[in-house]
């Protein structure tokens, strides 16, 4: 069981890295000034299933964390 939960997380962690550098936010050089119209907006498509995605595997990291401390070696 301690293996799984090893490999589990390792593979979460490194899904999770993937998706957090993948996501785009401000990327012009004006995206923080406060004349940015693109302060406040909603995610859609793509970027809103990466956004999803990336909830998912951070929760399993850190459920998997959680279980490797619970159980005993």
């Amino acid at each position: 069981m301690g293996n799984t939960l090893e490999i589990v997380t390792l593979v979460s962690a490194i899904i999770s890295i993937l998706l957090i550098l993948v996501q785009q936010r401000g990327a012009t050089l004006g995206s923080g000034s406060a004349s940015s119209s693109e302060l406040y907006t909603t995610r859609r498509g793509l970027d809103k299933s990466l956004f999803i995605a990336t909830i998912f595997f951070v929760c399993v990291f850190v459920l998997s964390i959680l279980g490797l401390l619970l159980i005993p070696s």
